[in-house]
């Protein structure tokens, strides 16, 4: 075949199991193929201007039929095969898979991506229908479908949009995990309490509780960072830390609560660190007589100053943060090393006298024991814990590192190992170096043939047996500047307290507002997402900055530190707690989406953390630890009531299933008893918004107590069927749940209705969870059905029998369908729209006029031109929604609503004339214990025989108080077979008419004739067999017209029809006849078989 364009084939010069191909067809090339003897001619008919569309082709006539689908990822031509689009109409693409063509893609990274991935663009993979199906010609195949509600992790659309502008703005700062992980983590863990508080926690504990209390502290925070890393690398971390972590692996209950109590810990934590500051700043101006006011106000100025001057670093943007930071590790490590420096220096006498002699194996052996004064072990394990914290400073700005999976767990991890390590460090060499009492008085030395009794200052030389009888001002026990007298240079640890202090309160002040952005981008507080928007290149949460100063500004100003402390501190360790439970319960609900590239974690190591984690918040302040867990469950209970509306693949998700999946097998070894017998039923409402009274009816004795299926049934083209099927699931499902109806929402695609309620009938439910009832409301346009539609419908009734379900059809006068009513609000919602997006393009016009000044003159015509359109506009939606309110058919959509109403006092009745086992009692019972029909009583209506009415009576009392079923009346109907009234027989006859054959008014030729043609008419034959039956049913419409009128429910047994005897127009008009005129009607039949017992 000659062509006018032919492909030129880009080989792989590597080819490996995923080779692609690349076809280039060029119309200006003239050679042929080698490839392919007989290609297919492609003409390209549209070109997205998208990096990632897709073509839109068409074939030439007289070319194959082929039809393909073209996929590009917006890559150059490399060697691996990677598609280039290029701007043009003379270039068409496609793929060459495994040397084949295929619309099938190779796996590519870009197709897991996220819609607001900024790490790089999303991609839409060939849909299964476009590779299943061989489509059309000339038919353009839709890109996948994009997630309207939220992507893989819960991002919505709206923060996919703000990604992709932060994007274009370029410049981001990202750091790697030794500035952003190891450096804050380091600088955040060494506090104040390295340098003013360890000597004296050693000083009580001994060298040995001593490492053991540090020891313990940094198993705490060491098994907390193995849960962090395991869930770090378990996946893409966006910015929000300890928030992010939690609120991923556990949901959004767990994480929203921790978030918000862990950003206004950061907070406060911020006001701890400045005033820590501002007190030694005070201590230098008071030593040196340099007081402003006195010292309560200088910390106060002291500390505002300082808070501002943080704020203008951390504005500034997190490039400048961090330059401060390394600054003051700087200056904090040579701190460290000016102590350990000043520890080997020959001591003074000055220094001798204040009890530090150099490391001396006497003062070591004395420091090793405890010595507890006033405090116990727990104590001074409270007081030293905090300072083991700041794990998270890293992880609390996951969204600016280059690589959070990486960087989290090296930077932490090594952090935590480094400040441990220095901490013994120091305890130990301070503790071997200072005793733990000294004068200070240089004259305090020992005196010839004085008894040392065993105390290491008198083998030194000096006599410090007076601080057993007062206090002394020196010594480990005393002096809380011990490390700046053993220093080879004294005012370098005041700097290090500087140091310490402000690098701390820098973390917070960042960290705080990272975490509460991230919060409020997830909308879970809706009032709080006005803090979620960010500013600059690094989307910089400017407007939680500004809180953060305000909240810390306060505690500065008027707050007691001493006692928000240990609060501050039980919210750190609520959040290690979490963690540590997030990392046990993600593993423990062994969810396929577990996977984290950390390996050194182990499931009951994270749970054994998590219980520490909470030991240590009642040790620390047993009232502060009830605190936090009463705003944690406060902010628990709140945010599961408000229920916000992501999905992000939490652990507690995949436990919820592992737990439904293990009841649901456990259920299927218990045998049924009629004891636990329960209404599971499947209902036939199509899509549950265009039924609502029928779900609603059947939701009154199936919620908490049984299954409701709610089931759909698309016929007509296969395909199509499918695809609105499978596009309808997910909505009509939020559709339930949204309107608070516990059941679930199950469709099918089959030839005729019948064949898909018998698939459903079959397939529906999971082992013991399987539907034993069938309920469908009352075909009500019978009469002017085809009748395929009625053998349908009555097939239905014969399939449920057949399966042996029981079967209840329920009748209300107004019908159940509303789907007109339905298309009708959705017209009217759109119009609404419309409205609304017309009067926002008026402002806009109207602003942009306003703002040209002195051209805003000559605007004014223009606006009235405007004005006159929408005028209009206006005109004719009121002139259209009035013509839909006069459509509008009020009373279907308040029958539509009668059974979401309280019922009010009445009966329901209960026309109980066969035993079908109880399910005709068992259904009107449930009723009356919902709140909704509680004020209604039973009447119970049955048949017999009118010489045997007070028998018969006393024997339906007996069986009911047997069946512990209360009930306000019994009436015995004992002319029931009577015959019908005449008006009544002949409304039927006149009803049936139309479907009866009268084959016996015409010859045998003709009669047989009509059967063949017409087998579903009523033949006379038939009539005359069931005649007694047919009058049965227009006198019990006569029975219950007079008896139960006034009734709220009745509830009926259903009349069977003999399969195959009876045929469908005849048992339809006995339905039709039986139901006619009355209140909401249930006509129920059960399978025969027991479903109530009076055995214990």
């Amino acid at each position: 075949m000659s062509m006018n364009n032919s492909p030129k084939v880009f080989l792989d010069p590597s080819p490996n199991r995923f080779q692609v191909n690349i076809i280039n067809e060029s119309h200006d090339n003239n050679a042929t193929p080698q490839e392919d003897a007989d290609p297919p001619h492609y003409e390209e008919t549209s070109f997205t201007e998208e990096a990632h569309g897709r073509h839109r082709i068409s074939h030439r006539p007289g070319n194959r039929a082929l039809y393909e689908n073209f996929i590009q990822n917006g890559d150059t031509i490399k060697s691996d095969g990677n598609l280039h689009p290029y701007d043009t109409h003379s270039n068409t693409y496609y793929l060459k898979t495994f040397g084949h063509n295929t619309v099938d893609a190779v796996p590519n990274i870009d197709y897991y991506r996220n819609t607001g991935s900024i790490s790089g663009a999303k991609m839409n993979r060939p849909s299964l229908l476009e590779i299943h199906e061989q489509l059309a010609k000339n038919i353009a195949v839709n890109p996948g479908s994009i997630e309207r509600v939220t992507n893989g992790d819960g991002t919505p659309e709206d923060e996919a949009t703000a990604n992709k502008e932060e994007e274009s703005k370029g410049g981001f700062v990202k750091f790697g995990w030794v500035k952003g992980v190891l450096v804050r983590c380091m600088l955040n863990i060494w506090g104040v309490m390295l340098f003013i508080r360890l000597s004296w926690i050693v000083g009580q504990a001994g060298i040995g509780l001593g490492v053991v209390i540090i020891l313990l502290a940094t198993t705490v925070t060491s098994i907390t960072g193995l849960s962090t890393s395991a869930i770090a690398t378990n996946g893409f971390v966006r910015g929000g830390g300890a928030y992010y972590l939690i609120s991923r692996s556990l949901g959004p209950e767990f994480g929203g609560s921790i978030g918000l109590i862990f950003a206004f810990a950061n907070a406060v934590a911020v006001a701890m660190y400045v005033v820590g500051f501002a007190e030694t700043v005070v201590e230098l101006l008071k030593s040196s007589g340099a007081l402003m006011v006195d010292e309560s106000n200088d910390i106060r100025i002291i500390g505002s100053i300082t808070v501002v001057v943080l704020l203008g670093i951390s504005v500034a943007g997190m490039e400048w943060e961090a330059k401060a930071q390394v600054i003051l590790l700087v200056i904090l490590l040579i701190a460290i090393a000016n102590f350990f420096i000043g520890t080997v220096i020959p001591t003074s006498n000055e220094k001798k006298a204040k009890g530090f002699f150099n490391y001396q194996a006497s003062i070591f052996a004395e420091n090793f024991g405890p010595h507890f004064r006033g405090e116990g072990f727990f104590s001074v394990f409270a007081i030293f814990f905090p300072a083991a914290t700041g794990i998270l400073a890293g992880a609390n700005i996951s969204g600016d590192l280059e690589d959070p999976q990486a960087a989290i767990p090296k930077g932490t991890m090594l952090a935590i190992l480094i400040t441990t390590v220095a901490y013994l460090g120091v305890a130990i060499c301070v503790a071997a170096c200072v005793v733990r009492d000294a004068t200070g008085n240089t004259n305090d030395t020992v005196v010839s043939e004085m008894n040392c009794n065993g105390s290491s200052a008198c083998t030194l030389g000096y006599d410090f047996s007076s601080c057993k009888a007062q206090e002394c001002r020196y010594g480990l026990m005393n002096n809380f500047q011990v490390m700046s007298m053993v220093s080879g240079f004294g005012p370098l640890i005041t700097a290090g307290i500087f140091s310490a202090t402000l690098s701390s309160a820098l973390a917070s002040l960042v960290s705080a507002p990272k975490v509460f952005q991230a919060l409020c981008k997830d909308n879970i507080y809706k009032a709080l997402h006005f803090f979620a928007k960010g500013y600059g290149k690094n989307n910089e949460p400017l407007r939680g900055y500004v809180l953060t100063f305000i909240i810390a500004m306060a505690f500065i100003l008027i707050a007691e530190l001493n006692t928000i402390a240990p609060i501050i501190s039980n919210f750190f360790l609520a959040s290690y707690a979490l963690i540590n439970f997030s990392c046990f319960h993600a593993s423990y609900a062994k969810s396929p989406g577990w996977r984290p590239a950390f390996k050194y974690y182990n499931m009951w190591v994270s749970l054994f953390g998590a219980m520490l984690c909470c030991g240590v918040m009642f040790v620390i302040n047993w009232w502060a630890a009830l605190i936090t867990y009463a705003i944690e469950l406060f902010l628990y209970i709140y945010v599961t009531y408000k229920k916000p509306e992501v999905n992000w693949g939490s652990s507690a998700q995949a436990l919820y299933y592992v737990n439904a999946l293990d009841s649901a097998l456990e259920l299927t070894a218990v045998e049924d008893h009629v004891k636990n017998f329960r209404p599971q039923c499947i209902v036939l409402t199509g899509g549950p918004m265009t039924r609502p009274a029928l779900l609603d009816i059947t939701h009154s004795f199936t919620k908490n107590n049984g299954l409701c299926i709610c089931c759909q049934v698309y016929t007509g083209p296969r395909k199509l069927c499918v695809k609105e099927m499978n596009s309808g699931m997910a909505k009509k499902q939020a559709w339930l749940t949204k309107n608070k109806r516990k059941a679930f929402y199950a469709a099918v695609a089959a030839d005729s209705f019948r064949d898909g309620v018998k698939s459903l009938l079959q397939a529906s439910g999971l082992g013991r969870m399987r539907p034993n009832t069938l309920v469908l409301g009352f075909k009500t346009d019978w009469r002017d059905a085809s009748a395929v539609q009625i053998e349908n419908y009555m097939g239905v009734i014969h399939d449920a029998f057949d399966f042996e379900l029981g079967v209840v059809i329920v009748r209300i006068s107004q019908g159940f369908d509303i789907s007109q009513v339905l298309q009708v609000q959705e017209e009217l919602e759109k119009l609404e729209q419309e409205r609304l997006a017309l009067e926002a393009t008026i402002k806009d016009n109207e602003f942009e006029e306003e703002s040209r000044g002195i051209r805003g003159l000559f605007g004014k015509a223009r606006k009235l031109n405007i004005t006159k359109r929408v005028t209009k506009k206006d005109s004719s939606i009121n002139t259209i929604q009035s013509m839909h309110v006069g459509e509008f058919n009020q009373r279907l959509l308040e029958a539509s609503n009668q059974f979401k109403k309280k019922q009010g006092k009445g009966t329901i009745d209960v026309w109980w004339l066969f035993d079908d086992g109880g399910l005709t009692l068992l259904i009107p019972y449930i009723l009356t214990m919902r709140k909704k029909w509680k004020d209604c009583k039973l009447r119970i209506f049955i048949g017999g025989k009118i010489n045997r009415i007070e028998d018969e009576k006393l024997a339906m009392t007996s069986l009911l108080s047997k069946f512990r079923i209360k009930y306000a009346d019994i009436k015995i109907i004992g002319n029931i077979n009577m015959k019908p009234n005449k008006e009544s027989w002949k409304f039927f006859e006149e009803m049936i008419e139309p479907y009866r054959l009268h084959e016996s008014c015409k010859d045998l030729t003709t009669a047989e004739k009509l059967k063949r043609e017409t087998p579903w008419k009523i033949t006379d034959a038939e009539l005359e067999a069931f005649k007694e039956k047919s009058y049965r049913q227009v006198r019990l419409n006569e029975l219950l017209q007079a008896h139960s009128r006034a009734a709220n429910l009745i509830v009926l047994s259903l009349p069977v029809a003999k399969k195959g005897v009876v045929s469908d127009h005849l048992y339809m008009a006995w339905l039709e006849i039986l139901s006619k005129n009355l209140p909401p009607i249930l006509l129920v039949r059960g399978n025969h078989k027991n479903v109530l017992t009076f055995y214990s």
